[in-house]
């Protein structure tokens, strides 16, 4: 699956604040997103990336 930068995914796992909505804010060999509640920043590889995320919602850009 293709990731652009500005897509919105949700997680398998609910973050500690209480979200699971992320933007994703760098995309290449790892992946950086961002907690659409608390902005909190994680940078995960992108094999790992995939087993994590439950629906994409790409940018309408």
């Amino acid at each position: 699956m293709e990731y652009n930068i500005g897509d919105k995914i949700i997680t398998k796992k609910i973050h500690p604040c209480g979200n699971n909505c992320w933007t994703i804010v760098r995309t290449g060999a790892d992946i950086k997103i961002k907690c659409d509640k608390c902005g909190h920043i994680v940078l995960i590889d992108l094999n790992k990336f995939s087993s994590i995320v439950k629906k994409h919602m790409p940018c309408d850009n």
